[in-house]
C-alpha cells in the first residue's frame, strides 16, 4: 500500500486518478476482509465520490491535500445515510442521520471514505473481541488480536486495505491495536480534533486519531482534521500548538525515559526493543533524561472508575424507544430492560453497572471523586516531567499480540493491557505509538508522548525514528 502522500500527489498531477485509488482499496478487501474481519461495510458511494474528485480535477479545480485518498471510518464516527453501528446489536440497524465534523473535513480535503471498520462495542475493549460482529484478526497471525478498541481500522491500514484510518482513543484505543499490528496510531492532544458526530464512550477522555504507515501521513490527515469546531466546545483554535519551530533529526531532543514503564514483570524483549528504540535516539545526539512518574501506578485504576462512570450515563440514551434494537415488554420498564439486556454485550454491561454503582449516592465521594483527584496528580507528574524533556518515550503495550480467546474471559487481564496507554488520556496530553522491531515475528510499538497541544515534537521524533529504522515498510 502506497502513502497517501504520494497517492494525493499522483491524483493531483494526473499522474493517476482517484477512482484508480479507490478501486484499488475495494480490491484489497474484497480479496482480504473474509479473514480478518477488519470491515463491517464498504460504501456505495466510494466510486463516484472519487469520480468526482477526478472531475475537479479535470476542471482545473483544488481539490485538497488528500485528493484521491481512501480511508476507512471507525464504526463510531457518524457518515450521512452509512449504517453506523458503533459494534453493538443495539445499533445494527442505525442509519447516521448528519456528517461527523471528521468526515466533512476528510471530504473538503479529497479524501474518498471507503466503509467503517469493526471495533469493540462502543469501544469498550482491548483486543476488538466485544464486537456484536465477530472479533477481527491480526494480520501478522490470524489467530491473534489486532488489539482493540479500534482493532479493526488498525487491521486495515497493517493489511493494506486503506493508507489511513480513523480510531478513537480513550485508554489507548489507538495506540495499543497500532503497536500489536506494527503500524503508526496517533492520540492527539484532548481538544484537538472535534468529536462532533463521534459516538460517546467516555467525554473527558475520548479522542479521535489516525492510524497510518509513516508519521508523514499521521500529520497530513491531522493538518486537516485538527482545529476549533462550534458544534464541540472543547475544540482549540487550529493554530495552538501548531506553530512550535519544526527542527528535524533527534539532536537536541530532550527524551524522558520514566522508571515506573520498565517494571519487573513485562515482556524482557518488549523492554530491549524499546530501550534500543531509545538508544538510536541518543546515537543521533538526543539527551536521555531518566525520569519519575509516581502516580502512574495508580492511572488503570482511576481510569476504571472514571469511564465506566461516563460511560453509564453516555449510554443511557440507548433505550430501545427513541433509536436502535428494541425487545417489546409488557411494561415500559420491561421493554427498558429487554432492549438494554439484549442489546448490549457483556462488557457494555459490565461497564454501566461499574459505572452506575460507583457514582451513585453513598460511593461517589469513595470513587469516583477520588479517581478524578488521583488524575489531577498524574497530570501533575507528566506537567513536572516536560520541565526536563520534550517528549516521553515508553512502551505502549506491556504483551505482544495474544491469541483470541487467550484473555475474553479474564476482564481483569484485559484491563491490563492498557497500563501503559490509560495516562496519556487521563493527562489530556497526545501520545503516538511507532512501529520499533518485532518480537517472533510480532510487532512491537514504541510509545511517545508530549505536552499538551505540542503533536510537533512527536512528529519530529516520529519521522527521525522511522527514518533510522525500515519497520514502518513492513507490510503483513
Amino acid at each position: 500500500m502506497e502513502t497517501a502522500i504520494n497517492i494525493a500527489t499522483d491524483v493531483r498531477s494526473g499522474k493517476r486518478t482517484a477512482e484508480s485509488a479507490v478501486r484499488e482499496s475495494l480490491d484489497a478487501i474484497e480479496s482480504g476482509n473474509e479473514k480478518l474481519n477488519a470491515l463491517l461495510g464498504v460504501f456505495a458511494s466510494a466510486i463516484e465520490d472519487a469520480r468526482e474528485i477526478d472531475r475537479r480535477i479535470a476542471a482545473g479545480e483544488d481539490v485538497g491535500v488528500l485528493a484521491g485518498v481512501p480511508i476507512v471510518m471507525k464504526d463510531n464516527m457518524l457518515v450521512k445515510g452509512e449504517r453506523c453501528s458503533a459494534g453493538s446489536r443495539i445499533l445494527e440497524n442505525y442509519d447516521a442521520p448528519y456528517d461527523a465534523t471528521v468526515t466533512k473535513r476528510l471530504r473538503a480535503a479529497g479524501a474518498v471514505l471507503i466503509g467503517r471498520a469493526n471495533m469493540d462495542e462502543f469501544a469498550m475493549g482491548s483486543s476488538t473481541e466485544n464486537s456484536h460482529y465477530g472479533p477481527s484478526r491480526n494480520p501478522w497471525d490470524v489467530s491473534r488480536v489486532p488489539g482493540g478498541s479500534s482493532g479493526g481500522s488498525a487491521v486495515a491500514v497493517a493489511a493494506g486495505f486503506a493508507p489511513i484510518a480513523l480510531g478513537s482513543d480513550t485508554g489507548g484505543s489507538i495506540r495499543q491495536p497500532a503497536a500489536l499490528c506494527g503500524i503508526v496510531g496517533l492520540k492527539p492532544t484532548y481538544g484537538r480534533v472535534s468529536r462532533h458526530g463521534l459516538m460517546a464512550l467516555s467525554s473527558s477522555l475520548d479522542q479521535i486519531g489516525p492510524f497510518t504507515r509513516t508519521v508523514e501521513d499521521a500529520e497530513l490527515v491531522m493538518s486537516v482534521m485538527q482545529g476549533e469546531d462550534e458544534m464541540d466546545a472543547t475544540t482549540a483554535a487550529d493554530g495552538e500548538g501548531s506553530k512550535a519551530e519544526r527542527i528535524e533529526g533527534a539532536k537536541g531532543l530532550r527524551v524522558g525515559v520514566p522508571k515506573e514503564y520498565f517494571v519487573d514483570g513485562m515482556d524482557e524483549n518488549i523492554k530491549k526493543s524499546v530501550l534500543d528504540a531509545v538508544a538510536e535516539f541518543e546515537r543521533a545526539g538526543a539527551e536521555i533524561v531518566p525520569i519519575s512518574l509516581p502516580t502512574a501506578e495508580y492511572a488503570l485504576a482511576a481510569y476504571y472508575v472514571i469511564q465506566p462512570c461516563e460511560a453509564a450515563s453516555n449510554l443511557g440514551r440507548f433505550d430501545g424507544i427513541r433509536f436502535g434494537y428494541s425487545s417489546e415488554g409488557q411494561t415500559l420498564l420491561e421493554t427498558y430492560e429487554r432492549s438494554r439486556g439484549e442489546g448490549f454485550g457483556a462488557e457494555t454491561q459490565r461497564r454501566i453497572i461499574l459505572g452506575t454503582f460507583v457514582s451513585s449516592a453513598g460511593y461517589s465521594d469513595a470513587f469516583y471523586k477520588k479517581a478524578s483527584k488521583v488524575r489531577t496528580l498524574i497530570k501533575r507528574d507528566f506537567d513536572e516531567a516536560f520541565k526536563r524533556c520534550d517528549v516521553i518515550a515508553a512502551p505502549t503495550s506491556p504483551s505482544l499480540a495474544w491469541a483470541i480467546g487467550e484473555k475474553f474471559a479474564d476482564p481483569l487481564s484485559m484491563y491490563l493491557s492498557d497500563i501503559y496507554t490509560v495516562s496519556a488520556n487521563l493527562a489530556t496530553i497526545p501520545a503516538m505509538s511507532v512501529p520499533c522491531g518485532f518480537v517472533d515475528g510480532l510487532p512491537v510499538g514504541l510509545q511517545l508522548m508530549a505536552r499538551p497541544f505540542d503533536e510537533a515534537s512527536l512528529y519530529r521524533a516520529g519521522k527521525f525514528y522511522q527514518s533510522v529504522t525500515d519497520h514502518h515498510l513492513k507490510t503483513a
